[in-house]
């Protein structure tokens, strides 16, 4: 396959958005209105994964195993839950740039690389995308920066231009839309090889902000980033805003000719947070029961996908990485084999939904999970769960106790795969603003 017939590719991403929260997935429509007309239509034109899921429960593990292709338990920034200012300086905590990711291999396989958004896998000088196989990048380092101020929770500015930091007025998700459809419409003009896009949202994640709150994010400063502001309406807005820019990307790539070639995936990096409308699962950010690790899971390329088409097909983040590779013709390094799975067979419809067990392991309070078919093995604070999920999507009914050889055969399938894994470290650094809710009895 030549460079010039590869298709384009579009990864986008969001931040703490949940599994419900979009309209497609049954969100806020009758209370807010259209929350998200762009990407269900997007959903319409292609494929919706309904049994999709997040690497982590947490932001930064999950853009390891979006980068690499791998469990971010590989490496040592992996197993911080989240990744948080401490590592300004770190030589450790980050992706390293030896590492092969999927932007390197796709660039040294003739693709054009940027991201645009989020990166929040290290600080300069050690880390950084454009050590990472981008070749541009416009966004924030960190895990999160107010709307308006572009400043970190410690109060330093936070916005990039390569790695050169920079002053830019104006609302963060609007501006990543804008430097998206700016990046796209240069790549349309000079066609001479594909391009990959990285697209990183920070909404919804907090602080809690529309378009419009710009006034009230001045009085509250410095103390953007509490937990106890922001509403359900603020929220669904926030989505909104984003769903718009999705819009104006998918016209830019319509507006250059290039979309019908283009590979368009949309998600989110972990479950929603306080406002998410995560129904019917429970838990959302930082657990590992299905609010905290399901997420949407969106794909349209107009000239393989047929429109319309569910999805019951199991898979998660780095799966995709791997996607990516094989539908761009590229191989995974030789020396860091993947992790994930091709989906390609169930985008094209030339194969058949797989069997595919996921695992995770969080060290906030000790949890770990297994999902293979119906079942999902799940242990929080040392107490073991077994769900039949397509049966018990709440997680409610343990059957522990009535299925013991099940739980013990899935307790040994998972403790197999952990073995495999380095350990954690004793001093990653856990959040400690979530908690895993609601939990049934023993």
């Amino acid at each position: 396959m030549t460079s010039a017939r590869r298709p384009n590719i579009v990864f986008i991403v969001a931040d703490d958005l949940g599994y419900a929260d979009l309209g497609c997935y049954g969100g806020r429509a009758a209370a807010f209105g259209a929350v998200s007309p762009v990407l269900d239509a997007m959903a319409a034109r292609g494929i919706r994964f309904t049994q999709g899921y997040a690497n982590s429960p947490v932001c930064s593990p999950t853009r390891f195993a979006l980068m690499t292709g791998r469990y971010q338990y590989r490496l040592r920034g992996g197993a911080d839950e989240p990744l948080s200012a401490r590592t300004r300086g770190s030589a450790v905590l980050g992706l390293p740039p030896s590492h092969p990711t999927m932007p390197s291999l796709l660039r040294d396989a003739g693709y054009r690389t940027a991201l645009i958004g989020k990166w929040h896998l290290g600080y300069p000088p050690h880390f950084g995308p454009l050590r990472s196989g981008y070749q541009d990048f416009w966004g924030l380092m960190s895990g999160g920066v107010d709307y308006f101020t572009h400043r970190t929770t410690d109060g330093s500015p936070d916005l990039w231009d390569g790695e050169r930091e920079v002053q830019e007025a104006g609302y963060m998700t609007d501006l990543i839309s804008d430097h998206a459809v700016a990046w796209i419409r240069e790549r349309a003009e000079a066609p001479a090889s594909p391009f990959f896009l990285s697209l990183h949202y920070t909404a919804p994640h907090w602080p809690w902000e529309t378009r419009d709150d710009e006034d009230l994010a001045a009085s509250l400063a410095p103390n953007l980033f509490h937990l106890h502001g922001g509403n359900v309406k603020t929220y669904a807005r926030m989505i909104h805003h984003m769903d718009e820019g999705i819009g104006r990307v998918l016209q830019a790539l319509d507006d250059g000719g290039v979309l019908d070639d283009t590979l368009v995936v949309f998600t989110s990096d972990n479950g929603g947070e306080r406002f998410s409308d995560n129904w019917p699962l429970v838990g959302g950010k930082m657990d590992l029961t299905e609010g905290g690790i399901r997420v949407p899971w969106i794909a349209q390329w107009p000239r393989t996908i047929a429109p319309g088409r569910v999805s019951a097909q199991h898979c998660m983040t780095m799966d995709w990485t791997a996607t990516v590779l094989d539908v761009a013709g590229v191989a995974p390094a030789v020396d860091h084999p993947l992790d994930g799975v091709s989906l390609r067979p169930v985008l094209t419809g030339e194969g058949a939904e797989f069997r595919r067990p996921l695992h995770w392991r969080m060290k906030h309070r000790g949890q770990r999970a297994l999902r293979d078919g119906p079942w999902k093995y799940l242990r929080v604070d040392d107490i073991d769960y077994l769900f039949n999920v397509e049966l018990d999507e709440r997680e409610r009914a343990n059957l522990a106790s009535r299925e013991p050889e099940r739980l013990q055969a899935m307790r040994q399938a998972w403790c197999d795969w952990q073995d495999r894994l380095p350990a954690i470290p004793g001093d990653a650094t856990v959040s400690t603003g979530y908690s895993v809710r609601d939990m049934p009895s023993r």
